[in-house]
């Protein structure tokens, strides 16, 4: 073993169909559909029924479960701020903290540097329930500031290493689609220039409210969204599939 080397030690995950790994795995396994598709009934209940129909209108999302949850004590995380603060945030923490209990690390006990390396997206969160909200309710003006704080996308690792008490680099990415692999290469360079004991590094991305359905643009040229791929045949060796 070189000392440039770099070993996965715990990691975790929330994806839509999947709370962890394993679950991930057997879905694509198992070739199970993950995406989650509405009826006609549906839509009109969530009181999008005018657009039942309409060409363009893709009635399908990936939708993560129980994202409104939050363990707020345990995070040290009052309720005001967790009512405002980015739920992509909140589940990063939490998914933060999962992966460095799968490695078997408590950040309170580790006397080494863990750095955080981590994106999100913009906050949708903020744009379509936080701000119409307060601008309802002029008694809680005062609460944007802290809101725009906690939204910002820019603060999620600082953010994270606040709360898990992470002691080393704290870098937020930015790369678009390639957020999280960015995240993961800088965390990897971290380790080897010797700035960092042990690294966090990811992604996350949420809609504040989940979406009942995607439009495509008008105007733009494109193929009607399809998520699923088109079979292949391959063929593998038994002895290394997992």
């Amino acid at each position: 073993m070189k000392d440039t080397d770099v070993a996965i030690i715990g990691w975790h995950v929330r994806l839509p169909g999947a709370n962890t790994i394993d679950e991930y795995w057997q879905n694509l396994r198992n070739g199970v559909e993950s995406i989650t598709f509405y009826s006609g009934d549906e839509l009109r209940a969530a009181g999008v029924g005018e657009l039942v129909g309409r060409p363009g209108f893709v009635p399908a999302v990936s939708v993560i479960g129980d994202i409104e949850f939050f363990d707020a004590s345990f995070f040290g995380v009052s309720p005001h701020d967790a009512e405002i603060i980015d739920p992509q945030y909140r589940l990063f923490i939490e998914e933060a903290w999962s992966a460095l209990e799968d490695a078997g690390y408590d950040a309170e006990q580790y006397r080494g540097k863990i750095g955080v390396f981590a994106g999100a997206n913009i906050s949708r969160y903020l744009l379509d329930s936080l701000k119409p909200s307060m601008d309802q309710d002029p008694g809680r003006a005062g609460s944007m500031t802290m809101a725009l704080c906690f939204n910002d996308k820019d603060a999620l690792a600082t953010l994270v290493s606040y709360k898990l008490n992470l002691t080393g680099p704290s870098v937020n990415v930015q790369s678009f689609c390639s957020t999280s692999l960015v995240a993961v290469h800088l965390a990897c360079q971290s380790l080897r220039l010797g700035e960092s004991d042990m690294v966090v590094a990811g992604g996350s991305n949420l809609h504040g409210r989940q979406p009942l359905a995607r439009r495509t643009l008008q105007g733009v040229r494109c193929r009607r969204p399809r998520h699923h791929l088109r079979k292949r045949r391959w063929r593998r060796n038994p002895e290394t599939a997992r």
